[in-house]
């Protein structure tokens, strides 16, 4: 499962879709698909809409949650696109809210045969509920989909005790329990999807989306990034 944040769709801006920026995206996936390996992916939606913010303008949470939701959709159909048109590849957008017309519906069965199949699933939406983050969706559908791993791509190379572009002193962790995550209040994944993965034993590695090759070694076991388990 590999999970992606809205603004790294965003470039350098870090909102909007940047089209290098997707090409970048697609590119490794696409090399992690010719090992083989079955392929699923969660995107955020803050390069285009952040809830959470707009909660604080008084809008209420929920429906802002579900602009946010609506938000990963798109950036959904922007990775299938150039995973199709210019990688060649089989890919499948299902999401928790239902529009047909977009995209298929998340139905647990049918995501597995799809990746059983060899195409990549882009699952959007959210967990299809306000209040949820897309790294609790991350973790809701590696564990229905059975993945063996949760590859956290982002733009840090690992997770730190405190803001490295902050404080140049930041110290960088090469492992970490999920009790560490929790307790040291690590901003890396939500309290509930840390969770959900300690209860299922569900490894994630958090690593720097940049080199290129970079989510291909991940997954080959190259030492990079943290790995929290």
């Amino acid at each position: 499962m590999l999970k992606l944040s809205g603004e790294m769709l965003g470039g350098k801006q870090g909102y909007g879709i940047d089209g290098d920026a997707i090409e970048v995206i697609a590119r490794e996936v696409a090399m992690v698909r010719e090992m083989g390996i079955e392929v699923a992916i969660v995107i955020g939606g803050g390069n285009i809409f952040r809830g959470s913010i707009a909660s604080k303008w008084g809008m209420d949470r929920a429906s802002a949650d579900y602009m946010g939701m609506l938000a990963t959709v798109i950036n959904g159909l922007a990775l299938q696109a150039i995973l199709e048109n210019k990688f060649h590849l089989q890919t499948r957008v299902m999401t928790a809210i239902t529009m047909t017309e977009l995209a298929e519906p998340y139905i647990r069965r049918r995501a597995i045969k799809h990746l059983e199949s060899g195409r990549i699933v882009i699952f959007a939406g959210g967990t299809g509920n306000p209040l949820f983050t897309t790294d609790t969706a991350a973790s809701l559908r590696a564990r229905e989909i059975g993945a063996e791993i949760i590859l956290k791509a982002t733009k840090v190379d690992g997770i730190y005790d405190s803001d490295p572009a902050k404080n140049p002193a930041a110290k960088k962790f090469d492992t970490l329990t999920y009790l560490d995550v929790i307790q040291k209040k690590l901003d890396v994944m939500d309290a509930t999807a840390i969770t959900m993965c300690m209860e299922a034993s569900l490894p994630i590695h958090v690593f720097k989306m940049g080199e290129e090759g970079c989510v291909k070694r991940a997954v080959s076991g190259v030492k990079m990034g943290t790995i929290v388990r």
